[in-house]
């Protein structure tokens, strides 16, 4: 039955991705999210069957059915990667599901914990997509995501203590940054977003582990694109794209590797 209901999580992740697709545009665009979609080249509106998660885009080979102009490859992606993130959630949570038959008996810890790491990724994805797109993280999606994920951690049990002490060592670290700084190296979002991942992860090992995991990606990604000549030294860097990708990554997996390196000693 697991394997029945993985593959609705999966579909459902779909359609959250598409949702966020819909949502990091009209942010952009500042636009409401009440009107019907529209390919953004002719604005014609997008009919339903031609707005099927990663299945139109196919179909449509990447084209939109009026003018023809190409469908940016990040829709599919976006879906498809939502899909499997909201899937692994799900699975990586599977030690509160009891399989009874026909039926899944999900306990109230499960649901809150799955529901909190569907919400972590899909606010982390906006951040992802807007700041590689416009460099820019939105107040309007951290500071609103910040009392949720605060709300829903409190409801798993996890002390409002470690929550705030966590969220002080996230932002205080921003912002020393951006002060030093007086705003070179960072932005004032990051330190936003700061707040926001004290807050997710909920402790501050798993937080340190996150700023470090985000700091060796983008140096990595950052030298490669400076041997390639695609950037300078000195040029503009993307940081909320690594910082919303190590959070994802250590809420799935920061514990084992916290208890692995532990255990090395």
């Amino acid at each position: 039955m697991i394997y029945v209901w993985s593959v609705f999580v999966f579909i459902f992740g779909l359609v959250i991705g598409s949702f966020l697709n819909c949502l990091i545009w009209r942010l952009y665009k500042k636009e409401g999210m009440w009107n019907r979609s529209y390919c953004p080249a002719c604005r014609q509106q997008i009919a339903w069957y031609d707005n099927i998660p990663v299945l139109s885009f196919i179909l449509l080979r990447g084209k939109c059915r009026h003018c023809r102009k190409r469908i940016s490859i990040q829709y599919p992606i976006v879906e498809f990667l939502t899909g499997v993130l909201f899937l692994i959630a799900f699975l990586n949570n599977e030690s509160g599901i009891m399989n009874n038959g026909l039926f899944l008996i999900l306990n109230s810890k499960f649901l809150i914990l799955t529901l909190r790491d569907w919400f972590i990724v899909a606010v982390m994805t906006v951040i992802f997509i807007y700041d590689l797109r416009w460099y820019l993280i939105l107040d309007k999606i951290t500071l609103p995501a910040c009392l949720i994920v605060f709300i829903l951690n409190l409801a798993l049990g996890i002390s409002w203590l470690n929550l705030v002490i966590s969220a002080a060592i996230g932002g205080g670290f921003f912002l020393i940054q951006f002060l030093v700084s007086r705003g070179k190296w960072i932005g004032g979002g990051d330190i936003r977003l700061g707040l926001l991942m004290g807050f997710s992860l909920g402790d501050p090992s798993r937080l340190i582990l996150a700023i470090l995991l985000a700091y060796f990606i983008g140096s990595v990604i950052g030298l490669g694109l400076i041997i390639s000549k695609r950037k300078r030294w000195n040029s503009e860097v993307p940081f909320g794209v690594f910082l919303a990708s190590a959070t994802i990554f250590t809420v799935f997996w920061g514990e084992k590797i916290i208890n692995w390196y532990l255990g090395l000693f």
